[in-house]
């Protein structure tokens, strides 16, 4: 009787002799993660996340637009058109009457309501205005250095192009917002530049040292972070004097804004300090005579570099809706200088919103700029996960 067999043996069982000497295939895949560093593993796992990844390249947009601002703006930052006071956004069209035009807006038949004395804008279709670009229009200051007048698009002759609509002073809501973009973007960078040079520092001394500075840090820490946030950005901000330039409150702010932040960061880096400082690379680096600033600037910070990283990107969104609740409540960000914040101060009034629902469209760009911050940094931190 013949010995029956599992009909699935022969795919589990290898009956191959074993050779110590053979030679395993090559795997090019295994191989190029092999010898990949650690920032193109860190990249490779963070373009698995599709939605990091759009909101990384989206962020990139924003930030390279606020260097050529003058440029892109149609209108100057304060160039006002007393004829079109809270004007409605006009639509871009290409075709009229079914034909192909190019790019025009169509001019306002204006009236006023004499019960409510509100401006009634009505398209007036043989007001066919077609858009120049690359055409002279308001002067500027590039970067407050530089004069010009070129823009990416203009009005056409006597005519007008308000994309986003105007303000109650006539001045064009789209340019304002572009120039706002770079207060309130930089602002972000600015104040975690401070958040981060308090918190490595201090954070890195106290993890390294221990005893008594780290205590002193502790208590530091837990006293700043009993205090409400809003509370305590108010009172700096009204601490600080009326009588400063403009330019002077948007760097006050910043280290308002940087010294209340660098608490958390503090407490990551302190952790990942104690954790590595008995490893054997960072003892060797010390019996070689390294100094405590060097093994950890050296040697410690690095190897936890992408949750930093991280870390950034989770704490500037925070910063930007600071700064913009400040300058909402008009103890932020003051004009002549714009940022989102500040268009937005303008849109406290119910009725005014009811009226002229254009006047919070600065809101749409702090939304976005914080959801796709807040996106690229899930995307880090899982990128700079080790156990993935």
């Amino acid at each position: 009787m013949s010995e029956r067999r599992h009909p699935l043996s022969e795919r589990w069982a290898d009956t191959t002799p074993f050779d110590p000497n053979r030679e395993e295939p090559a795997d090019p895949e295994r191989e190029r993660w092999a010898r990949a560093s650690q920032w193109q593993l860190l990249w490779w796992r963070f373009k698995r996340h599709k939605l990091a990844v759009v909101s990384m390249w989206f962020l990139a947009f924003m930030y390279a637009t606020i260097f050529v601002t003058e440029f892109l703006a149609p209108h100057g930052r304060d160039s006002r058109n007393a004829f079109a006071i809270n004007s409605p956004p006009q639509m871009v069209h290409l075709f009229h009457e079914g034909e192909f035009v190019g790019p025009f807006v169509y001019g306002w038949k204006q009236t006023l309501d004499m019960e409510t004395l509100k401006r009634i804008y009505v398209p007036d279709t043989t007001k066919v205005q077609k858009l120049r670009f690359f055409c002279r229009g308001d002067p500027y200051l590039f970067w407050g250095m530089i004069p010009g007048d070129r823009h990416l698009v203009c009005p056409a002759e006597n005519g007008t192009f308000y994309l986003m609509g105007s303000d109650r002073l006539g001045r064009d809501m789209f340019s304002r917002i572009l120039y706002g973009a770079r207060v309130s973007l930089t602002i972000g960078l600015i104040g975690i530049t401070v958040s981060f040079v308090l918190g490595i520092t201090l954070g890195g001394m106290a993890g390294w040292y221990g005893g008594w500075v780290d205590s002193a840090v502790q208590r530091v820490i837990e006293v700043i972070r009993c205090f409400p946030t809003i509370p305590l950005w108010l009172a700096l901000s009204a601490a600080m004097p009326v009588d400063w330039d403009p330019l002077w409150v948007f760097f006050g702010i910043t280290i308002i804004l940087g010294l209340i932040d660098w608490t958390g960061l503090a407490r990551a880096v302190r952790s990942k300090i104690l954790s590595l400082r008995e490893e054997d690379f960072a003892q060797a680096a010390t019996f070689m005579g390294a100094t405590p600033a060097r093994v950890i600037g050296r040697h410690l910070i690095p190897s936890f570099t992408s949750h930093l990283i991280a870390s950034a990107t989770l704490s500037i969104p925070s910063m930007i809706l600071g700064e913009t609740a400040l300058s909402f409540l008009g103890l932020g960000v003051r004009p002549p200088i714009v940022s989102w914040g500040v268009l937005l101060n303008d849109a406290q009034n119910i009725n005014v919103v009811a009226l002229y629902p254009w006047l919070l469209l600065p809101v749409v760009p702090v939304i976005l700029v914080v959801l796709a911050f807040n996106f690229m940094g899930d995307g880090l931190r899982d990128a700079a996960d080790p156990y993935q």
